[in-house]
Protein backbone atom coordinates (compact mmCIF):
# COMPACT_ATOMS: atom_id res chain seq x y z
CA UNK A 1 0.00 0.00 0.00
CA UNK A 2 1.11 3.31 -0.55
CA UNK A 3 1.99 5.84 2.13
CA UNK A 4 2.90 9.39 2.63
CA UNK A 5 5.40 11.13 4.13
CA UNK A 6 5.69 14.42 6.53
CA UNK A 7 8.30 16.42 8.49
CA UNK A 8 7.99 14.58 11.49
CA UNK A 9 6.08 14.26 14.53
CA UNK A 10 6.29 18.13 15.31
CA UNK A 11 6.34 20.78 12.75
CA UNK A 12 7.60 23.02 15.07
CA UNK A 13 11.10 23.12 16.58
CA UNK A 14 13.54 19.74 17.00
CA UNK A 15 15.08 19.68 20.12
CA UNK A 16 17.65 17.37 21.14
CA UNK A 17 19.31 17.04 24.62
CA UNK A 18 22.07 14.75 26.28
CA UNK A 19 21.11 13.86 29.73
CA UNK A 20 22.99 12.04 32.31
CA UNK A 21 21.98 8.52 33.16
CA UNK A 22 21.90 9.78 36.75
CA UNK A 23 19.44 12.10 35.84
CA UNK A 24 16.08 11.69 37.24
CA UNK A 25 14.52 15.18 36.95
CA UNK A 26 15.86 17.02 33.94
CA UNK A 27 13.19 15.13 31.47
CA UNK A 28 9.92 15.28 33.75
CA UNK A 29 10.82 19.79 34.37
CA UNK A 30 11.16 19.91 30.07
CA UNK A 31 8.29 17.93 29.57
CA UNK A 32 6.16 21.05 32.09
CA UNK A 33 7.35 23.52 29.63
CA UNK A 34 6.63 21.65 26.17
CA UNK A 35 3.58 20.01 27.26
CA UNK A 36 0.88 20.68 23.83
CA UNK A 37 3.43 22.38 22.11
CA UNK A 38 4.99 22.01 18.61
CA UNK A 39 7.90 21.01 19.74
CA UNK A 40 9.82 17.90 19.61
CA UNK A 41 12.74 16.66 22.10
CA UNK A 42 14.62 13.80 21.40
CA UNK A 43 17.04 12.65 24.33
CA UNK A 44 20.19 10.63 24.61
CA UNK A 45 21.81 9.24 27.51
CA UNK A 46 25.44 9.24 28.29
CA UNK A 47 27.44 7.36 30.91
CA UNK A 48 28.29 8.89 34.44
CA UNK A 49 29.73 7.93 37.61
CA UNK A 50 26.78 8.08 40.25
CA UNK A 51 29.70 10.04 42.62
CA UNK A 52 29.95 13.37 41.57
CA UNK A 53 33.57 14.99 41.52
CA UNK A 54 35.82 16.51 38.59
CA UNK A 55 37.28 13.73 37.94
CA UNK A 56 34.47 11.55 36.81
CA UNK A 57 32.89 14.76 35.29
CA UNK A 58 35.79 14.89 33.03
CA UNK A 59 35.06 11.61 31.82
CA UNK A 60 31.96 12.61 30.23
CA UNK A 61 34.23 14.27 27.34
CA UNK A 62 35.05 11.34 25.86
CA UNK A 63 32.15 9.80 25.91
CA UNK A 64 30.29 13.04 24.18
CA UNK A 65 30.87 11.58 20.50
CA UNK A 66 29.03 8.41 21.21
CA UNK A 67 25.96 9.69 22.97
CA UNK A 68 25.76 12.84 20.18
CA UNK A 69 25.85 10.30 17.96
CA UNK A 70 22.43 8.80 19.51
CA UNK A 71 20.32 11.48 18.07
CA UNK A 72 19.14 11.70 14.88
CA UNK A 73 20.20 13.98 12.37
CA UNK A 74 18.53 17.60 11.88
CA UNK A 75 17.76 18.80 14.69
CA UNK A 76 18.06 22.73 15.57
CA UNK A 77 20.09 22.71 18.54
CA UNK A 78 21.28 19.98 21.06
CA UNK A 79 21.84 20.63 24.81
CA UNK A 80 24.28 18.75 26.71
CA UNK A 81 22.42 18.76 30.05
CA UNK A 82 24.84 18.70 32.98
CA UNK A 83 25.92 22.21 34.72
CA UNK A 84 29.01 20.92 36.80
CA UNK A 85 29.95 18.54 33.89
CA UNK A 86 29.91 21.53 31.09
CA UNK A 87 32.04 23.65 33.56
CA UNK A 88 34.79 21.35 34.32
CA UNK A 89 34.79 19.89 30.66
CA UNK A 90 34.28 23.11 28.97
CA UNK A 91 31.31 24.84 27.04
CA UNK A 92 33.48 25.42 23.90
CA UNK A 93 35.09 21.57 24.08
CA UNK A 94 31.73 20.47 24.60
CA UNK A 95 30.46 21.66 21.46
CA UNK A 96 33.52 20.69 19.60
CA UNK A 97 32.68 17.21 20.74
CA UNK A 98 28.81 17.01 19.83
CA UNK A 99 29.63 18.91 16.74
CA UNK A 100 32.31 16.23 15.57
CA UNK A 101 29.29 14.73 15.04
CA UNK A 102 26.52 17.08 14.16
CA UNK A 103 28.42 19.61 12.40
CA UNK A 104 27.20 23.25 12.55
CA UNK A 105 24.56 22.70 14.66
CA UNK A 106 24.01 25.12 17.95
CA UNK A 107 24.81 23.88 21.07
CA UNK A 108 23.83 24.81 24.74
CA UNK A 109 24.43 23.48 28.17
CA UNK A 110 23.04 24.77 31.44
CA UNK A 111 25.87 26.97 32.64
CA UNK A 112 26.42 28.31 29.05
CA UNK A 113 22.14 28.95 29.83
CA UNK A 114 22.68 30.12 32.96
CA UNK A 115 25.44 32.70 31.90
CA UNK A 116 22.66 34.06 29.13
CA UNK A 117 19.19 34.28 31.50
CA UNK A 118 21.26 35.95 33.89
CA UNK A 119 22.34 38.56 30.85
CA UNK A 120 19.09 38.46 29.60
CA UNK A 121 17.64 39.39 33.41
CA UNK A 122 20.47 42.33 33.79
CA UNK A 123 21.98 40.89 36.61
CA UNK A 124 25.06 40.65 38.10
CA UNK A 125 25.21 39.58 41.79
CA UNK A 126 23.69 36.24 42.67
CA UNK A 127 23.12 33.75 45.60
CA UNK A 128 23.96 30.84 44.44
CA UNK A 129 22.44 26.66 45.70
CA UNK A 130 23.68 23.71 44.94
CA UNK A 131 23.80 20.40 45.93
CA UNK A 132 27.85 19.90 44.87
CA UNK A 133 30.30 18.95 47.18
CA UNK A 134 33.16 22.22 47.76
CA UNK A 135 35.58 20.94 44.95
CA UNK A 136 32.97 21.11 42.20
CA UNK A 137 31.02 23.97 43.18
CA UNK A 138 34.78 25.87 43.49
CA UNK A 139 35.15 25.72 39.30
CA UNK A 140 31.50 27.24 39.17
CA UNK A 141 31.98 30.01 40.99
CA UNK A 142 35.49 30.69 39.25
CA UNK A 143 33.31 30.48 35.63
CA UNK A 144 30.65 32.33 36.64
CA UNK A 145 33.69 35.35 38.15
CA UNK A 146 35.17 35.23 34.65
CA UNK A 147 31.70 35.82 33.02
CA UNK A 148 31.50 38.85 35.68
CA UNK A 149 28.61 37.22 37.67
CA UNK A 150 29.64 37.79 40.95
CA UNK A 151 28.53 35.11 43.72
CA UNK A 152 27.86 36.55 47.04
CA UNK A 153 26.26 33.96 48.99
CA UNK A 154 26.79 30.58 48.39
CA UNK A 155 24.86 27.40 49.81
CA UNK A 156 25.62 23.98 49.47
CA UNK A 157 23.64 20.80 50.46
CA UNK A 158 27.35 19.20 49.85
CA UNK A 159 25.70 16.33 48.33
CA UNK A 160 28.51 13.41 46.26
CA UNK A 161 25.70 10.83 45.22
CA UNK A 162 23.51 12.34 41.95
CA UNK A 163 21.39 9.45 42.73
CA UNK A 164 20.80 11.31 46.44
CA UNK A 165 20.29 14.75 44.89
CA UNK A 166 17.58 13.71 42.46
CA UNK A 167 15.77 12.87 45.79
CA UNK A 168 16.32 16.36 47.46
CA UNK A 169 12.74 17.77 48.25
CA UNK A 170 12.01 20.79 46.71
CA UNK A 171 11.25 22.23 50.18
CA UNK A 172 15.00 22.16 50.94
CA UNK A 173 15.77 23.97 48.21
CA UNK A 174 13.01 26.62 48.60
CA UNK A 175 14.43 26.88 52.24
CA UNK A 176 18.20 27.10 51.07
CA UNK A 177 17.35 29.78 48.04
CA UNK A 178 15.32 31.90 51.17
CA UNK A 179 18.42 31.80 52.93
CA UNK A 180 20.99 32.96 49.75
CA UNK A 181 18.12 35.85 49.48
CA UNK A 182 18.84 36.96 52.49
CA UNK A 183 22.87 38.41 51.57
CA UNK A 184 22.00 42.26 50.81
CA UNK A 185 23.51 42.74 47.54
CA UNK A 186 21.71 39.20 46.19
CA UNK A 187 20.27 40.45 42.57
CA UNK A 188 19.02 36.92 41.56
CA UNK A 189 18.94 33.44 43.19
CA UNK A 190 20.37 30.41 41.09
CA UNK A 191 20.15 27.22 41.85
CA UNK A 192 22.07 25.02 40.07
CA UNK A 193 22.13 21.20 38.66
CA UNK A 194 19.91 19.27 36.36
CA UNK A 195 18.89 16.53 38.91
CA UNK A 196 17.91 19.33 41.01
CA UNK A 197 13.75 19.44 41.40
CA UNK A 198 12.97 23.33 41.28
CA UNK A 199 10.19 23.82 39.15
CA UNK A 200 7.68 23.74 41.92
CA UNK A 201 9.43 26.16 43.95
CA UNK A 202 10.37 28.98 41.36
CA UNK A 203 7.11 31.50 41.29
CA UNK A 204 7.33 30.67 45.04
CA UNK A 205 10.87 31.95 46.10
CA UNK A 206 10.25 35.09 43.55
CA UNK A 207 6.73 35.90 44.85
CA UNK A 208 8.64 35.87 48.34
CA UNK A 209 11.87 37.42 47.65
CA UNK A 210 11.25 40.24 45.37
CA UNK A 211 13.84 38.71 42.91
CA UNK A 212 14.58 36.20 39.86
CA UNK A 213 14.91 33.13 39.98
CA UNK A 214 17.48 31.07 37.54
CA UNK A 215 17.38 27.16 37.73
CA UNK A 216 19.83 24.68 35.18
CA UNK A 217 16.73 23.40 33.95
CA UNK A 218 14.92 26.09 33.25
CA UNK A 219 17.23 28.20 32.03
CA UNK A 220 18.61 25.02 29.64
CA UNK A 221 14.84 24.66 28.60
CA UNK A 222 14.39 28.11 27.82
CA UNK A 223 18.13 29.01 25.93
CA UNK A 224 17.05 25.83 23.62
CA UNK A 225 14.36 27.72 22.74
CA UNK A 226 16.02 30.73 22.37
CA UNK A 227 18.18 29.30 19.56
CA UNK A 228 16.04 27.39 18.18
CA UNK A 229 14.28 30.68 17.44
CA UNK A 230 10.97 29.91 19.35
CA UNK A 231 8.92 32.47 20.96
CA UNK A 232 8.48 30.46 24.67
CA UNK A 233 7.13 33.65 26.38
CA UNK A 234 5.02 32.39 29.68
CA UNK A 235 6.20 28.89 28.71
CA UNK A 236 8.17 27.80 31.65
CA UNK A 237 7.84 28.89 35.56
CA UNK A 238 9.83 32.15 36.87
CA UNK A 239 10.37 36.22 35.39
CA UNK A 240 12.77 34.49 33.04
CA UNK A 241 10.08 32.92 30.66
CA UNK A 242 8.07 36.12 31.19
CA UNK A 243 10.51 38.62 30.03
Amino acid sequence: MDYVLNDGAANGARLGLIVLATDETLEFEARQVLASRDVQLLHARIPVASEITPETLAQMDAAMPVAAGLLPAGLDVIGYACTSGATVIGQARVAEQIRSVHPAIQVSDPISAVIAALGHLGVRRIGMVTPYVARVTAPMCALLAASDIDVVREISFAEGDDRRVARIDPASTRAALLEAAKAPEVEALFASCTNLQTFAIIDEVEAITGLPVVTSNQALVWHLLRLAGVDAAGWGPGLLFRT
